[in-house]
């Protein structure tokens, strides 16, 4: 291993000086860090270390904010539905709602966008028939009708901020409420730029300011029973971002309004694994500008005192969308992205900026995000550290990354030597890589896939949160068994499809629930996707299908692509229909399946004409299927679950398009491992993916190599 030092981000704190220079010779650090809640000494950023300062630039103001309650962010809230006994209804607004996170903004600005429906009919009520009692927070609906359920969509100021208000909780803080603070305002702006200029004077030995992020949280609304605390949470929803003087800019800006129902849409809000309609995509577009313009401003004062300015890709990132050609804008120096998972490390390797670094986990807390111990009794932190670690490296193998750190508080290492060291061996592993990656790109397959969705590359590699919030999306899967694959791997749109995307790709995967935004939903709807993607199927490409991809009602089959295909679903006006018999083909299906694979799960699909090979069935269900569609293949796949086996099965159903040369260098021959060749540097990296001693042969330019890795071990060679 690499006895480098650098690349690495220490969470230091004051009154554990010792133990903070310590662990920066000890894991390499160049830079040492605060994190929510800690400070940093004289002695700290006095030892020669760069120093990042975490700014929230919209917490941390309370005492501004409390003269200035009415700049506070907002959002719009809706009750859930109650049923009327008699012809008048009245309701309270926050029963539902946390009442530490809400308080309800009934000004003349905020209730002109207030709404009654009858979610019944679902039809607005008129506003001459409710009336608001403010004392007692409710409000009351006259001449309606009986047994019909009728909701009120009302905006609430956001009086504890998220992050803030999870850290209490998790970390069992006994402070004052942080409250945010909305720039839209230009008395928010002056004085948020004042700050700026006033923090960056008393703050010398800053070298780099990391904004945590700029100014809108993801969405994050708690409800008033601890039975159901999380009412909803999207880690790209907008939401947040209303208020009476966005809304009335935008109807300026576009020409036409914003209701309370255009972001409640009937409760279920606008997930993210739904398509985006004109005017949420409208939305995103207004906000993303005015989060652009203004925190350009702040950024260029950070750069006018010779600090570099990161910003960090989780938390207040709702406006930032790096993935957006605007982004380039804002003038970053780099992006942090915490990281779980391998496709979040490609979701931050993707920005365009100069600097990527990744926080890992897991953070220096006493419990985790699911609230299991961690540094804490009944904790073992350092096999999380290597569960997370095996996710992330495989990754790492495919795609370069400047840096690494920690988050959290120091002090809580110290009854933990065993994590300490495992963090100082995997840094050096992180640099090593570094080099290797420095040195040039690892060997890839000719192979090029495209994931299809309503989101193309704005959403490259993400969902709507990290891998234990989505889990139960196919596509989360799929996206995190290409991040370490040896594949060229983009994100594309229909609109993609119908301007020529298909001639630069060999794979395309469609994945996804029916209706959602990863399966495409109405864009199924559009002739032109049909028509471009069949014939370029036939002419030789290969379309993989998960789950219900390319599915939409109305037309002789559901999924749309079932010609390709050779299978379709078996909804409700099929099942009076004959369908094909068959038999799994045991042969064919040793060409892709290892002998841990599967897929046993999904939805009741039925073959079309009979021609497509069934790999894997169960209950006389095809679950995998390959068929040939003039020059090309359609596979479908009923469901997709990410483990090693499945991600070998992946990667031996992507190259049955065909397209690589049949030497099959630099794949193991065990689904348990995994490597990478760096032909510049001639250095193979050869990874275990288990907790379990494995051992693999390497087909290479140079011969067969076989290695033997302990549990979650890396071997580096140089070979030749």
């Amino acid at each position: 291993m690499s006895e480098q030092k650098g690349g690495f981000t220490l969470p230091g704190e004051a009154g554990f000086e010792k133990l903070t220079l310590e662990l920066a010779q000890k894991w390499g650090a160049d830079v040492i860090r605060d994190s929510d809640g800690t400070v940093l000494s004289d002695e700290i950023t006095n030892a020669g270390y760069g120093i990042y300062s975490t700014i929230c630039i919209i917490r941390d103001h309370n005492e501004w904010a409390k003269k200035n309650l009415d700049k506070l962010q907002q959002t719009f809230l809706m009750t859930n539905p109650k049923v009327a006994e008699s012809d008048t209804i009245e309701i309270e607004l926050m029963t539902d709602f946390f009442a530490e996170q809400f308080r309800v903004n009934d000004s003349a600005e905020a209730m002109k966008y207030w709404q009654v429906y009858d979610r019944t009919t679902d039809t607005l009520v008129a506003a001459d028939k409710w009336s608001y009692d403010a004392e007692k927070g409710t409000v009351t609906v006259k001449g309606i009708v009986a047994w019909h359920s009728y909701t009120v969509s009302f905006m609430a100021y956001r009086i504890w901020e998220e992050i803030s208000m999870y850290n209490h909780t998790t970390n069992n803080w006994d402070k004052e409420h942080l409250m945010q603070i909305d720039p839209v305002y230009p008395e928010t702006q002056a004085y948020l730029k004042d700050w700026m200029e006033n923090w960056c004077k008393t703050h010398p030995a800053t070298t780099v300011v990391r904004f945590t992020s700029m100014f809108y949280n993801f969405v994050w609304i708690w409800g008033s029973s601890e039975r159901n605390r999380n009412l909803y949470s999207d880690w790209a929803s907008y939401d947040f971002t209303v208020s009476p003087r966005a809304l009335d800019n935008f109807e300026k800006k576009y020409g036409y309004a914003l209701t309370a129902e255009d972001f409640i849409n009937q409760g279920k809000l606008h997930v993210t694994h739904m398509p985006g309609n004109q005017k949420k995509m409208d939305w995103i577009s207004f906000i993303n500008r005015f989060v652009i313009d203004f925190g350009k401003e702040l950024i260029d004062i950070v750069h006018s005192y010779g600090k570099k300015a990161y910003v960090f890709y989780d938390d207040s990132w709702v406006g930032v969308e790096p993935y957006k050609p605007e982004f380039k804008e804002f003038g970053f120096d780099g992006l942090i992205k915490c990281v779980f998972s391998g496709y979040e490390v490609r979701l931050c390797s993707g920005a365009d900026v100069e600097t990527h670094e990744l926080r890992l986990h897991p953070y220096l807390f006493p419990v985790g995000l699911g609230g299991a111990p961690t540094f804490m009794e009944g904790g073992n932190p350092t096999l999380d550290a290597k569960k997370y670690w095996i996710s992330v490296r495989r990754a790492l193998l495919r795609t370069p990354i400047d840096r690494i750190g920690l988050g959290g508080y120091l002090h809580l290492v110290q009854d933990f030597p065993d994590f300490v060291d495992y963090i100082a061996k995997i840094s050096d592993e992180f640099r090593t890589l570094k080099e290797l990656h420095k040195a040039g790109k690892p060997y890839c397959c000719k192979t090029k896939v495209a994931v299809l969705h309503s989101w193309g590359s704005m959403r490259s590699w993400s969902l709507s949160g990290h891998f234990h919030e989505t889990f139960m999306h196919d596509l989360i899967h799929i996206n995190e068994a290409l991040s370490g694959l040896p594949l060229e791997v983009s994100f594309i749109n229909f609109e993609d499809v119908k301007n020529g995307a298909l001639n630069k790709v060999d794979v395309v995967i469609n994945a996804g629930a029916a209706g959602s935004a990863w399966s495409g939903a109405d864009a199924w709807k559009d002739e032109a996707v049909i028509e471009t993607l069949t014939k370029w199927v036939h002419e030789g490409g290969t379309f993989i299908g998960v789950k219900e991809p390319s599915a939409v009602a109305g037309y002789d089959s559901f999924f749309r692509m079932a010609p390709v295909l050779g299978v379709d679903e078996d909804v409700i006006d099929r099942v009076c229909h004959g369908q094909w018999s068959f038999d799994v083909d045991e042969a064919e299906a040793s060409k892709y399946f290892t002998k841990n694979s599967y897929v046993n799960r999904g939805v009741k699909c039925h073959l079309t004409d009979g021609k497509a090979t069934v790999l894997a069935a169960k209950d006389n269900n095809p679950l995998v299927t390959i068929n040939t569609f003039g020059k090309g293949k359609g596979i479908y796949l009923s469901s997709f679950e990410v483990n090693n086996a499945n991600t070998r099965l992946l990667l031996n159903l992507i190259l049955a398009s065909g397209k690589e040369d049949s030497n099959e260098y630099y794949l193991t021959d065990n689904e348990q491992m995994e490597c990478a060749y760096y032909p510049e540097s001639k250095t193979l990296v050869v990874i275990n993916n288990s907790d379990t001693t494995q051992t693999t042969t390497i087909k290479t330019e140079y011969g067969t190599k076989t290695v033997t890795l302990e549990a979650f071990d890396t071997n580096i060679q140089c070979i030749s």
